[in-house]
Parts: C-alpha cells; sequence; structure tokens
C-alpha cells in the first residue's frame, strides 16, 4: 500500500514507488562481504554493488559502468595507485571506493579527457555489530552528508549469534504491516514452543510511546506462554519492543543476568519484493547457545508463515487494493503511514522531522 500522497511541489524523501529516501537500509549482513569479493544486491528498484576491498574496507556503489552500462559487480578489484579499486569487466576502467574513476587504460598519455571526472554514484556504509548498512539520499547528484546518523540498537556483541532471512512478495509498506500486525499470531504461529492452539485468545493491553522516528511498546512482561523465553531466561524476564523508518523492528528481552536482540531489517529490493533480515545478539544467557539449533529453524518458519500470508494477500490486492482497518489493532499501520507523510513532509520542507504519535494504551485479543 505504498504512499500516493501527490503534491504540486517536489517530493522529498521518497520515491515514486513509495520508498523513503535519505534514509540507512540493511545492505548485508557483514559475514556476506568476503575480502577482495563484491556481489549485486536491488535496493529501492537500484542495483548497487556491496563488496569488502582486500584491506576489509566495506563499500556500496551503484552497479552500472557509466561507460557501456555493464555491470561493475562482474569484474574484479585491483589496487591502482595504492588504493583498492573495482575493475568493470568490459574496458578495464576503475572505480575506487569513493565511486571516483581511477584509471581507463584506452586513454593514451597524450589524451586531453580527464577521466577522474567520470563517477559512479557511492552510498555511505556504517558497519556494526555484524551488519552492514548503507545510505540512500534522495538526490544521486549530491554527496551531502548523511540526514540521519546510522541506526544505533544500543549495546551489542561484535557478531550476531545468527541470522536467518527471507523474501516477501509484497511491497515494503505491506511487509511493516504485516509483520507489526500484533491479532495475527494465534492464527498464523501457532507452535508448540511459542503458542499453543489450547491456549486461546487473551486480552492483551499495552502502553505505547512515541520513540526516535518511530513508536515503542514499554518495558513489560513477555507473554505468558512464550515457552522459549522461559527456558532461556528463568523469571524476572522484561522485553521492550521498537519500531523506527524506514523499516527497523526490534525486540529485547532481558533480567537481571542476561539481555537478548533480536532485530529485524526490512530491505526494499522492487515493487513486489522486500527482503527480510533477522539479527540475533545476546549476552549472558547460557542455555540461548544450546538453543540456537531449535530457535534458528523456528524463527525460519516464523518468518515463512507470515510470507506465506503474504502471498494469500496478495490473491485478494489482485482485485481489490482498499483494507479496512480498525482500531486498536490497526493502529500501528496507521502510525506508520503517519509518519512516512511526516518524514516527506519534513524532507520537502527543509525542516526537523517532528513525531506525530503520542502515547496511548492499545488493547486487542489476541
Amino acid at each position: 500500500m505504498a504512499d500516493t500522497q501527490t503534491s504540486s511541489a517536489p517530493r522529498l524523501g521518497i520515491t515514486d514507488d513509495g520508498y523513503l529516501t535519505d534514509c540507512w537500509y540493511l545492505a548485508a549482513p557483514s559475514t556476506e562481504l568476503k575480502a577482495g569479493k563484491q556481489h549485486r544486491i536491488m535496493m529501492l528498484g537500484e542495483p548497487v554493488v556491496v563488496g569488502r576491498t582486500p584491506a576489509g574496507e566495506a563499500f556500496a556503489l551503484r552497479d552500472i559502468c557509466p561507460h557501456r552500462l555493464v555491470p561493475l559487480s562482474a569484474g574484479k578489484q585491483l589496487e591502482t595507485d595504492g588504493e583498492w579499486t573495482l575493475q568493470c569487466p568490459y574496458h578495464g576502467w576503475r572505480f575506487g571506493t569513493d565511486g571516483g574513476c581511477k584509471l581507463m587504460p584506452s586513454l593514451t598519455e597524450d589524451s586531453a579527457y580527464d577521466a577522474s571526472k567520470v563517477k559512479v554514484r557511492r552510498y555511505p556504509v556504517h558497519e556494526a555489530n555484524g551488519a552492514v548498512f548503507i545510505y540512500i539520499a534522495h538526490n544521486p547528484r549530491v554527496d551531502a552528508p548523511p540526514a540521519v546518523p546510522p541506526p544505533d540498537f544500543g549495546p551489542l556483541p561484535d557478531k550476531p549469534g545468527f541470522v536467518i532471512h527471507d523474501v516477501f512478495n509484497a511491497h515494503m509498506d505491506d511487509a511493516v504491516v504485516g509483520l507489526m500486525d500484533p491479532a495475527h499470531v494465534p492464527f498464523v504461529h501457532n507452535q508448540w514452543w511459542w503458542r499453543p492452539p489450547s491456549v486461546g485468545l487473551k486480552l492483551k493491553e499495552k502502553q505505547f510511546v512515541p520513540a526516535l522516528r518511530g513508536w515503542a511498546i514499554d518495558r513489560h512482561q513477555p507473554s505468558s506462554n512464550s515457552l522459549l523465553y522461559r527456558w532461556v531466561f528463568g523469571g524476572n524476564v522484561e522485553t521492550e519492543i521498537i519500531f523506527q523508518l524506514p523499516g527497523f523492528r526490534w525486540e529485547i528481552v532481558s533480567n537481571e543476568t542476561a539481555r537478548l536482540l533480536t532485530l529485524t531489517c526490512l530491505t526494499p529490493e522492487g515493487p513486489k519484493r522486500t527482503r527480510i533480515t533477522q539479527f540475533t545478539w545476546w549476552t549472558g544467557a547460557p542455555l540461548l547457545r544450546l538453543a540456537v539449533p531449535i530457535a534458528k529453524p523456528a524463527g525460519r518458519k516464523f518468518l515463512r508463515q507470515d510470507g506465506d500470508m503474504v502471498d494469500l494477500q496478495n490473491q485478494g490486492m489482485a482485485h481489490q487494493k482498499a483494507m479496512l482497518w480498525i482500531d486498536d489493532i490497526d493502529v500501528q499501520a496507521k502510525w506508520y503511514q503517519r509518519l512516512k507523510r511526516e518524514w516527506v513532509e519534513a524532507r520537502s520542507e527543509g525542516r526537523e522531522f517532528t513525531n506525530p504519535i503520542e502515547p496511548r494504551v492499545l488493547r486487542w485479543m489476541s
């Protein structure tokens, strides 16, 4: 359900397909970027080459050589005048990690052509805690500092305990709304380890508060039927859930001796394709290491169940676009759209983003 707001004035901060710009998105887990290698990904409908130099530097460039439009990801990394460059496989043009052309082998020594004036788009990169994020500016020709700092999820180990991923056949808006929906759990995710069918529906009442470019559910005790939490942490467990534009959702589960953070990142690849990557970090909780053989496939199954429901939803969306949203279970979906509109208005008007969400208690049966 892409944002279809129209205006006579140019809109900044969003693409025609409804993807937010001037934002950070997850590019890949760090382990997917091998030294001296690169590969092609799609982000917001655009081809991007992400890689890591032999020196260990992560980089991201537009995956199109401006000469004959061959993907740079098909080339190889070579050293040029003391810096690592990515060589196009067609004519050998070499581009630095800053996007500038460092060499055109076909030029003669007396050529007046200045190769350094040729550039490909460079995407700012931030790597931390085993995840690589890239910044997508609205204007690809402006090399200004990012409008917002890289995402910060608090203190984390250097590497995640495990990572899972899936691809939803959905616009990012629909993927976000589906993943945050609070009322589908007992119908879509009935498993013995999470929520046995015998539990039935229970009243949920949660305090929501505004957070940085998003909202949070105040710290609370997790559902009494979350068996995995009880096995791993024991008693006195609290959880906190946070959502932040453009598509980060993380849950912190902790007690006096342990802390677990599960981060779900949504990366729009194209109009009906959204990559879902989920990282899990923890400190303490030694039993969690033993639970990984169960938790990792369980997490994959959990995501795939949501993906299967998206496929079913697409059958209806082929004939009808409008959805019937009701309070309180669809309030978060409405908040997401309000946050997007505010982001676009703030970027278009050249002002600071103002979070439009106010504290509120939401109640539903689940």
